[in-house]
């Protein structure tokens, strides 16, 4: 006997109210997980920068100095220190490289610091590259273009040419950089400048890292917990964002410009697009293949370093072919709000955007200075400025 009446199911109008509901549920997660994920990367981001600051307190403790910021083998014939070279590095690696052996990468430390008869793409290098290698802009070295999971934040997903091997943590070269591409050479070091750049780049070394020099953890007279060693930075994606990319700008001369740049941080202001203000109108174009965290050996500041002078995520300033060691570039990140930073002592903090950071248009400490710009001054950059030099007697007296 059949039994009669409807077919139980649902109505379109309830599958409808069902799938609206899953779509809610869904939109709702979605902004949950991405934040898991990102809170994941940033962790993750954390701690790479811990092992790089073991690195460098087992590097001290081995050689009772820090590593060099723009170290490595010299030409006996004197190159100028922006010169390329096949034979030598001429003083142009990076402290990344001299930690190498204390971050678990002693197989591409053995490659660096012995002759390697390899190109990049397996073919005979003829003549074979030198120990410490050659300048950290040949592609055909190998370990230059290698990738380092410790050098690379998560969060940032650059990748790729036109960059070699890339960073996201960078060397902390103070609150000034008036002549930091010199060091303390004599003029035989800087051909044809004809000026005793060396003696008044020492007055602008005012950071962990004294560009070209040697330090050591002594230096550091305000205290390791209240100096910053390094800073956390994005790498370019080829985007004209202002924080990885060299501004089409110029006041003159390469001299002229840099010394305006030295009284006012921020003359490059101008040059931002006004409805798109993380990016630039026009970069250099010369210098695109030169950009923020391209090179992770390269001790140039655009490479590899970072200064207290404009807070964290603002614009590179500096001249238009300039990618070297006098670049005004802060810290910078993927991660909402801020930047993180390596203490001296090692520990890891997250600095805010807002952090105070005095007057970004005041003038730099330099040799010829005076005022609140003349050598040994405090720092002018309030709180950032101050964390960034490692002893100009600041008083921290705020956690950060």
């Amino acid at each position: 006997m059949k039994t009669s009446g409807k077919r139980g199911g649902f109505t379109l109008v309830e599958l409808l109210v069902v799938i609206a509901i899953i779509g809610v549920l869904v939109g709702l997660l979605l902004p949950a997980v991405q934040a898991a994920r990102e809170a994941a990367r940033r962790m993750s981001c954390s701690n790479n920068f811990k092992q790089i600051g073991l690195g460098i307190h087992n590097y001290h403790s081995a050689y009772n100095k820090t590593p060099q910021h723009g170290g490595g083998t010299l030409s006996p014939t004197n190159l100028a220190w922006w010169t390329d070279s096949d034979t030598v590095n001429n003083f142009r690696l990076s402290m990344l490289v001299g930690i190498l052996p204390f971050i678990e990468q002693q197989a591409l430390w053995e490659q660096i610091s012995n002759p390697n008869s390899l190109n990049s793409d397996d073919t005979p290098a003829v003549p074979p590259w030198p120990a410490m290698g050659p300048t950290p802009d040949k592609i055909l070295y190998g370990p230059w273009t290698s990738n380092i999971p410790s050098y690379r934040c998560p969060s940032d997903p650059g990748n790729g040419l036109p960059s070699l091997g890339r960073t996201n943590y960078a060397a902390c070269i103070g609150d000034s950089v008036d002549e930091t591409a010199y060091g303390p050479w004599p003029n035989n070091r800087i051909i044809g400048m004809g000026r005793t750049r060396g003696t008044t780049a020492l007055r602008a070394h005012r950071g962990f890292f004294k560009p070209f020099d040697e330090g050591n953890f002594a230096d550091c007279k305000d205290g390791l917990a209240n100096t910053i060693a390094m800073g956390e930075i994005i790498t370019y994606l080829e985007d004209q964002d202002i924080r990885g990319a060299i501004p089409n700008f110029t006041a003159g001369n390469n001299n002229a410009t840099m010394a305006a740049i030295r009284d006012n941080p921020k003359l490059c202001a101008p040059g931002i697009a006004a409805d798109r203000p993380r990016f630039w109108v026009t970069i250099s174009p010369t210098r695109e293949t030169r950009a923020r965290g391209y090179r992770w050996a390269d001790a140039k500041t655009i490479f590899s370093g970072m200064a207290t002078i404009l807070p964290p995520n603002s614009e590179v300033c500096t001249r238009a072919n300039g990618d070297d060691l006098n670049a005004i570039i802060a810290t910078s990140s993927q991660h909402q709000g801020g930047t993180h930073v390596l203490m001296g002592d090692g520990a890891v903090k997250f600095i805010t955007d807002s952090i105070e950071a005095g007057s970004s248009t005041g003038g730099m400490v330099h040799s010829g200075g005076s005022g609140t710009q003349s050598a040994g001054s405090p720092s002018p950059y309030g709180l950032w400025g101050a964390l960034g030099t490692r002893s100009s007697e600041e008083v921290i007296d705020e956690e950060i």
